[in-house]
């Protein structure tokens, strides 16, 4: 089983953002050190969720010329914010400067305030992002003398006379992570042999406290997929080896109750958080194109922890990550910054890092 960072902290004032960005760097630099497999990084925009994910590529460009054994990846990027052809430059780019180290998670997105600043329709981001995908595939085939790729997708529209550049690094442009909820998406990383995000509900309900239950779900309706797709072995054995599983909040103490003390002072600075940010995306999403119908469940209410949250004691965590491990999910993605990065919250997250690596990390990475 892999272990990765999301650097998924948040700022609250335009003031506090630069040393936000100080911060998170050192936290990556830290994580490499300890033996985590990969760092992610969102994709948001305007709603303070996290300074940097308003361009992740370009944060992680910056990380790749510091970090040179960790992959990199995005969770996820938000497909219709993106215009087809700067997305495929944009990731040969990274997965030139990576080499190869790169997974890019994609996605259709999930606040309308996001969109309206892009000029994007909430309820056709779906349609934009699939199609967005399908244009970038051609645009990465295309060769120099090939004839000009035309195309016309909600706000983007262009023709593309030659060639995208960089090539990509490998054989293959980099790998894409699809959220394996619905069949079309785990279907398209299962035909082209990518990893998949699991998730652990199942809509409409955004939480729930069998999490378990739905990883079960969706984890093994992927992997049939994916080893009835004829592949060769180690494209599949590479795919399910990222495979991910994510929680948006990690925190370990030595204590059960510890953890679950601090936990909750955590959960109330990014309750109070998501709440200030809602009040500007309810003024945002006033017309009926552009109104979110899904709602989170409150961050101190057990579906919320028990879905996103893994915390407790190095030995609680490692007890709950078992049956994922016997289960075949290869990657854990622990949110170790959630909510507002102070500096109680870093030296919170530090922690986790150390205990992770020093307690829980060595009873998975012996199995592979």
């Amino acid at each position: 089983m892999r272990f990765s960072v999301f650097l998924n902290a948040r700022t609250t004032a335009a003031d506090q953002d630069r040393q936000l960005i100080l911060d998170l760097v050192d936290h990556a630099k830290k994580a490499e050190d300890l033996g985590f497999d990969a760092i992610f990084l969102p994709d948001h925009h305007f709603t303070g969720y996290m300074p940097v994910a308003s361009d992740a590529m370009m944060f992680a460009a910056y990380l790749a010329g510091q970090l040179k054994k960790v992959h990199f990846g995005f969770s996820v990027t938000s497909v219709p914010l993106h215009s087809p052809v700067r997305f495929a430059e944009r990731v040969n780019i990274l997965d030139q400067l990576t080499e190869g180290r790169l997974l890019v998670g994609v996605g259709s997105g999930t606040t309308p305030e996001e969109m309206i600043g892009f000029g994007v329709n909430y309820k056709e981001a779906s349609a934009i992002a699939e199609a967005n995908l399908a244009i970038a595939e051609k645009l990465w085939a295309k060769q120099i003398d090939d004839a000009p790729i035309e195309f016309e997708n909600g706000p983007y529209k262009g023709k593309v006379l030659q060639r995208i550049a960089p090539a990509m690094y490998g054989k293959r442009h980099a790998r894409l992570m699809p959220v394996a909820m619905k069949e079309a998406s785990a279907r398209r990383a299962a035909e082209h042999g990518w990893p998949a995000f699991i998730p652990a509900f199942t809509p409409p309900n955004i939480g729930g406290t069998e999490p378990l239950k739905h990883v079960t779900k969706y984890f093994t309706a992927y992997r049939a997929m994916l080893e009835a797709a004829g592949h060769d072995e180690a494209i599949v054995a590479d795919a399910l080896s990222w495979t991910t599983h994510t929680y948006q909040c990690v925190h370990i103490a030595e204590s059960d109750d510890q953890a679950r003390e601090e936990l909750e002072i955590i959960l109330r600075a990014y309750q109070a958080a998501v709440d200030r940010e809602k009040y500007y995306n309810d003024a945002a999403e006033r017309d009926a194109a552009n109104h979110k119908t899904d709602d989170t469940p409150m961050a101190l209410t057990e579906d919320w922890i028990a879905t996103w949250c893994l915390h407790g004691s190095p030995k609680t965590v490692a007890d709950h990550l078992a049956p994922y491990a016997e289960l075949g999910i290869g990657n854990v993605l622990c949110g170790t910054t959630t909510g507002p990065l102070d500096p109680q919250r870093l030296e919170w997250a530090n922690r986790t890092l150390d205990l992770l690596a020093r307690d829980v990390m060595p009873q998975f990475k012996s199995a592979q």
